[in-house]
């Protein structure tokens, strides 16, 4: 009797196959993360036993009836396995429950209440029992002979005892403790990679776990060679302290120092999309290029399976899973960790140990801010190395952070002094008053052959004045989030273009240009921000340092707030207020004068109490090992605002597609946006359906606007 672990279209693979893909990706991965080999081992053998049920075996077969379809009590095949434990002796039993019961599933309060508990809360432990026995003498044995063939000693197994085995597991599964399993997230992990990888998992996992060699940026390989231009780049890394707090401008070295830093597999963290982009291309180039070093480096957001401009292939399926040398990606996508959602301990145990650089870290605010906060906590509690790198960052949050990281004598933390920052003074700032400034502004520069960056905080106003600068006869793009993932990402790559012309050209932007864009023009126009959202802005003007442009200065002119708090949106006024006046007008802005300016903005730091939805409170877990949380309540914590459509146009497209291609046609958009009477579709991301005229119209490339009757609502980046 041929069991079957995989329908047609997912490989047909044999449970045997399966379970030996399994085996192969357990076994190495427990090795590299110092955990029992054999246990591991047993725990795959035992995990897809119970797919030989008749109920799995005609699901993969496609020969379910409706009434099968429909029948009360579910059938879940981790269940059903858990029935074989009288194969193994009663002292293994509470590890591989840990293992198996819950590897899909969880234990209780799962999205689909299917977990172990929830079944037995709703049908009673005889049902769900005799649901996940039924027909034994028609698999079971057929599925004992499943693990005989990978050295398991087996014989019949009565009712009686499967009975016993199967009240075991409940009990365990109902007085486990509160924490979270390092054997669910061992299972989690080895299960999903073979699932992908299936007879290629052996060569694919040898690539996993492996720190990279981090040398070049220790020792100031080409092209990072110690210089004044880059001053951190001067300063010894060896400092014996865990943790690290770097404050220092743009261009300065910060990367390189956090780096060199790390000791283990990095995880490296940045705010968006954009930034991510770079930071893999640089990493990817300085490891395999400059320093000729293997490395599995990975990025991972919402659009990384696009293929980006580059020499090199990305394995798009390798991104998601676990083990990678470097894994640059966002601290949202750290969250699990903190909420304990989905996948929450195999996130933990990938991370357990190892360096985590949070770069950028200034700008998170609000509920963002508390949750980073936590996800430092958290990852001291694994063990992990933190290494923090800001241009801007408000005393008080800086010394929040150093008292979460476990004070001074845990964190080594690194400033500049006045006279090295006095060499990073580069701009000098103007503050005009009203459009028609703007405009007169904006074409006395262009009159001097020169390259400008408009930021705009909303994206109607970058699209209208977009629409304004496609007037003036000069080179000009336009860049915000509200395009589809796919022409955003390839937006992000031309911008690149716009840097580098010889003459007068104008991008007209959101605040998506703000953070690590590796960009350098030669002004900018921006409508005023909070102090530290602007000096980021600053830093895509005038950035290449060299010797000759020390002391050289660049304009930067901000428009001033207006008077309506709805249009300084999405920010708090009274700060971008504060912000705009404590800047020069008409002066250089003294690097060396930042930190001070900041502070007088932001005396103290709001975080938003969100500590009834962390799983760890400092000293003990609040969520039992086998559970996980469901992703609404991530959402519903930090107040996510915001949603996807996609054009009419694609939605048969878009219902006949896989999820990373769906990925690709998804516009993020507000969550205001749903009070607009636009059909949303009922599978994939709920996405709503916006008309196709109102993407692009006329032709242009101004990604997503709206009619002229919807624009009163919000347009935030």
């Amino acid at each position: 009797m041929t069991l079957l672990a995989k329908s047609e279209d997912q490989g047909g693979l044999t449970i045997k196959e399966h379970t030996q893909h399994v085996v192969t990706a357990v076994v190495h991965a427990a090795e590299q993360l110092g955990m029992d080999v054999d246990q591991a081992r047993r725990a795959a053998v035992l995990h897809d036993l119970g797919k030989g049920h008749p109920f799995f075996q005609q699901m993969v077969r496609n020969e379910l009836s409706e009434e099968d379809w429909i029948r009360e009590e579910p059938h879940r095949h981790e269940i059903s396995s858990l029935l074989f434990l009288p194969l193994r002796p009663k002292h293994e039993w509470p590890a591989l429950i840990d293992f198996v019961a819950a590897h899909h599933k969880s234990i209780k309060k799962d999205r689909s209440s299917r977990g172990l508990i929830d079944l037995c809360r709703e049908f009673g432990s005889d049902a769900v029992f005799a649901r996940h026995n039924e027909e034994w003498s028609t698999w079971g044995p057929a599925a004992m002979q499943v693990a005989a063939s990978f050295g398991w000693e087996v014989q019949p197994i009565s009712e009686a005892e499967r009975r016993t085995a199967f009240d075991a597991a409940l009990h365990h599964c109902r007085q486990n403790p509160d924490g979270w399993s390092r054997f669910r997230g061992l299972l989690m992990t080895a299960d999903h990679f073979a699932s992908n990888y299936t007879h290629a998992t052996q060569d694919k996992a040898e690539q996993l776990y492996q720190a990279p060699n981090l040398e070049g940026y220790r020792h100031g390989h080409a092209p990072y060679t110690a210089s004044d231009l880059y001053p951190l780049s001067q300063i010894d890394t060896d400092d014996p302290r865990p943790h690290t707090l770097v404050v220092a401008p743009t261009g300065a070295g910060k990367t390189n120092f956090l780096l060199a830093r790390c000791q283990g597999r990095v995880f490296y963290t940045l705010p968006f999309q954009a930034s991510i982009n770079a930071m893999y291309e640089r990493i990817h180039t300085d490891l395999h290029e400059h320093f000729d070093v293997p490395a599995d480096v990975r990025r991972l957001h919402a659009t990384s399976r696009i293929e980006m401009d580059n020499e090199w292939t990305e394995d798009a399926d390798l991104q998601r899973h676990p083990g990678a040398s470097v894994k640059v990606m966002t601290p949202y996508q750290l969250a699990s960790i903190v909420f304990g959602t989905a996948g929450y301990e195999a996130m933990a145990l990938d991370l357990r140990g190892n360096d985590v650089i949070l770069d950028e870290v200034h700008t998170y605010d609000g509920v963002a801010r508390s949750m980073v906060l936590q996800i430092v906590r958290m990852l001291v509690e694994l063990g992990c190395r933190v290494h923090i790198g800001t241009a801007t960052i408000p005393t008080a949050l800086a010394d929040a952070l150093v008292e979460v990281l476990g004070g001074a004598e845990q964190v080594d933390e690194v400033r500049l002094p006045h006279k090295t920052l006095d060499t990073f003074n580069r701009h000098r700032i103007h503050k005009i008053q009203g459009q028609d400034a703007m405009w007169d502004t904006l074409h006395q520069l262009l009159s001097d052959g020169q390259r400008v960056l408009m930021v705009s905080n909303q994206v109607q106003t970058a699209q209208d004045r977009y629409k304004q600068v496609e007037a003036m006869d000069v080179p000009s793009m336009l860049i915000h989030s509200r395009y589809k993932r796919k022409e955003r990402a390839e937006l992000e790559s031309q911008i690149k273009r716009f840097e580098e012309m010889g003459g007068p050209c104008v991008v007209s932007a959101t605040q998506v240009v703000e953070v690590s864009l590796d960009i350098s023009f030669d002004a900018m126009i921006t409508d005023a921000a909070p102090l530290d959202a602007l000096v980021q802005r600053f830093g895509r003007v005038n950035r290449r340092r060299s010797a000759e442009t020390i002391g050289t200065y660049k304009p930067i002119y901000i428009v001033a707030p207006p008077n309506d708090d709805n249009a300084v949106l999405p920010y708090d006024a009274d700060v971008v207020r504060q912000s705009f006046s404590v800047l020069p007008d008409g002066n250089v802005l003294p690097e060396a004068e930042v930190q001070t300016l900041i502070d007088a903005v932001y005396p103290e730091i709001e975080v938003p109490e969100l500590a009834t939805h962390f799983i760890w409170n400092g000293d003990s877990y609040r969520i039992q090992k086998l559970q996980h949380r469901p992703k609404s309540v991530l959402l519903d914590a930090l107040n996510i605002n915001s949603a996807v459509c996609i054009l009419r146009s694609e939605v048969e497209t878009y219902a006949n597609a896989r999820w990373a291609e769906r990925q690709l046609m998804h516009i993020p958009v507000p969550v205001s946006f749903k009070r607009f009477d636009w059909p949303t579709l009922k599978f994939g991301s709920y996405p709503m359906c916006a008309l196709d005229s109102w993407y692009n119209p006329g032709g242009r490339p101004v990604g997503l606007t709206t009619s002229a009757e919807d624009n009163a609502t919000s347009n935030f980046i």
